[in-house]
C-alpha cells in the first residue's frame, strides 16, 4: 500500500493549508474519497482524527486536513466561515488526483463546514456532518460555554494557542454566515447523512433534528446511543456505516 502522502495546498485566499491523503485498501473504491473536516481545536495529526481516517479507507481514499489556525496549517481560524476555502481547496486536490466522488465528512465545527460548503460550492457527491451545530451563538451547555471564552475574549484566544495550537481571529463575523440548518436546506440533490448522540455534551438534539427537518430529500438522520461528542466519540463500527452509506449514495 501506498504511504502517506502530504501536501501543502494554497486556498483562493493565499492561505497555506496542511494536507495528507491515505490511498483506500478496497481496489474497487479507487474513485470514491472521503474528505475529513476536523472540529474546533483538532487537526489531521490527532488520534481521534487519524482513527476516522483509518475507519474510512476500507471504502475509498481518504484526504485529511488542517483548518486555518490549527495544527501546521497557517492563517486565523474563522470558527467556521472562512473554512470553505480550505476545504475547497482540499477538494481540488482530490480532483488532481483523480478522485470523481468526493464525500465531505465534518465533525461539530467541521459539521457546520461541510453543510456550508455544499450549499456553495458544486462537485460533492455526498455529505455527513457528525455532531454538527445547527445554528451559530449557541451557548447553551458549560462546554460551549467554554468554546465562547476561547473565541470571544483575549485570555481565552491566548489559552488556545498555548493549548491546543488554535489561532482564533479576533475579528467578529462580517456578514455573519449562513446558518448549518439554512445551508441543509440549500443542497439537495446531494445526499445528505446526519449523524449526532444523545449524549453529545456540546449540543443537544434540537441541533440535528432542525439540520434533518431543514433539508430536503434525499436526507437521513442517524441518533446514535450513547454517542458522545465528534471525533473522539465515534467508533470503528459506526464509521464502518458511515463508508457503507457513502457507497451506497455514490455508486454508479
Amino acid at each position: 500500500m501506498p504511504a502517506p502522502e502530504q501536501a501543502v495546498l494554497i486556498t483562493d485566499d493565499d492561505v497555506r493549508i496542511s494536507a495528507v491523503h491515505l490511498s483506500g485498501t478496497d481496489s474497487r473504491s479507487r474513485e470514491r474519497v472521503f474528505v475529513v473536516a476536523h472540529g474546533f481545536t483538532g487537526s489531521w495529526r490527532r488520534p481521534a482524527v487519524g482513527a476516522v481516517m483509518a475507519g474510512l479507507r476500507g471504502h475509498g481514499g481518504v484526504l485529511g486536513f488542517d483548518f486555518r489556525g490549527h495544527g501546521s496549517s497557517a492563517g486565523l481560524s474563522t470558527v467556521g466561515d472562512r473554512e470553505v476555502r480550505d476545504l475547497e481547496a482540499v477538494l481540488g486536490w482530490a480532483r488532481r488526483l483523480g478522485y470523481r466522488r468526493i464525500v465531505t465528512v465534518g465533525f461539530s465545527m467541521g459539521g457546520s463546514v461541510v453543510l456550508r460548503h455544499a450549499a456553495l460550492y458544486d462537485g460533492v457527491a455526498a455529505v455527513v456532518a457528525v455532531s454538527a451545530p445547527a445554528r451559530w451563538y449557541y451557548r447553551g451547555t458549560p462546554p460551549m460555554r467554554r468554546v465562547h471564552f476561547a473565541i470571544e475574549r483575549p485570555a481565552g484566544r491566548v489559552l488556545a494557542r498555548f493549548v491546543t495550537r488554535t489561532r482564533i481571529s479576533p475579528q467578529e463575523w462580517n456578514p455573519v454566515p449562513l446558518a448549518p440548518f439554512e445551508a441543509a436546506a440549500a443542497i439537495a440533490p446531494t445526499p445528505l447523512l446526519v449523524v449526532h448522540g444523545d449524549n453529545d455534551p456540546y449540543f443537544p438534539l434540537d441541533h440535528p433534528r432542525q439540520i434533518h427537518h431543514a433539508a430536503r430529500a434525499p436526507k437521513e438522520l442517524w441518533i446514535e446511543p450513547g454517542l458522545g461528542h465528534a471525533e473522539n466519540a465515534v467508533g470503528a463500527e459506526l464509521l464502518d456505516r458511515i463508508g457503507r452509506w457513502a457507497r451506497t449514495h455514490t455508486e454508479g
